[in-house]
């Protein structure tokens, strides 16, 4: 019986040393980065040009790897990766990410706001996120709810508060139907569930942060209002958007992640 359990846990061992190996080389081969590059704080985002300003800020080289885009700040501690778009790959690369074990991850991504009082510019902060996407279906049971990190988002709270910028605090949907503001079915759910803004990846980055106990929070720049006449983001309005809020989004979030280092250092930082 004893070598039989024996025998057991070494198989468990020898498993877990190589999903760990093998998460690590596709970690590696999807971002062009080494292991030892990513750094403990972790910026995600769906945009090559936020990785680009990332670089030129800390004068960093970009990696480019078969699926992704990374660079990385040894000095500030803080990692950026550009992951791409939809629930798939956002559920990937926290997977591969949980390899590295990293201290914080904050989303920099954008999204629709659904109230009348939104505006374009105003920032979205969801504390939680219905699960339309159904890639987090794999990682957790449907009936359990899809939760940013409190702790994160109390910093991003308070980073917005203290530069006086405008955001909003609540629920985001996250689909996987790109076009759904086609679709007057869709669109009545919504109400119904009385949501505030609308996404394609916070629900599966926040499952699959809480499965695989990745902490990860999100600040969400309101790009689009697309419920209202006119107010679907176009290639136009994108190329406006981008030119005023780039810079802000980006230095926001890398304030909240280091304003996280600062209080670590002190030992009064809020514990996951």
């Amino acid at each position: 019986m004893e070598e039989s359990k024996l025998t057991k846990e070494a198989l468990e061992q020898i498993d877990q040393y190589s999903r760990d190996r093998v998460g690590i080389s596709t970690l590696e081969r999807y971002t062009g980065s080494s292991k030892e590059e990513f750094q403990p704080y972790i910026l995600l985002t769906n945009f090559k040009i936020y990785v680009d300003i990332f670089g030129k800020m800390f004068n960093q080289p970009i990696r480019q790897g078969s699926v992704m885009r990374a660079c990385h700040s040894q000095q500030e501690n803080i990692s950026i990766i550009d992951y791409s778009v939809g629930s798939p790959v956002a559920a990937l690369i926290m997977e591969l990410l949980s390899f590295t074990k990293p201290k914080s991850v904050l989303m920099l991504g954008m999204c629709g706001g659904l109230r009348e009082d939104y505006n374009v510019g105003d920032f979205f902060n969801p504390v939680a996120a219905i699960r339309g996407e159904g890639t987090s279906n794999e990682y957790m049971p449907i009936q359990c709810p899809a939760l940013s990190s409190f702790v994160i988002q109390r910093y991003v709270c308070e980073e917005l508060e203290k530069n006086s910028l405008k955001y909003h605090t609540g629920v985001i949907h996250t689909t996987n139907v790109r076009f759904w503001e086609f679709n007057e079915e869709f669109k009545v759910n919504l109400l119904k569930e009385k949501v505030q803004a609308i996404d394609m990846e916070c629900a599966t980055l926040f499952t699959v942060g809480f499965a695989k106990l990745v902490p990860i929070g999100a600040l969400m720049l309101i790009s689009d209002l697309p419920l209202k006449e006119k107010g679907i983001k176009t290639k136009e309005t994108a190329k406006l958007i981008f030119e005023k809020y780039t810079n802000l989004h980006i230095n926001t979030g890398i304030s909240v992640l280091k304003n996280m280092q600062e209080q670590a250092k002190k030992g009064l930082g809020y514990q996951f």
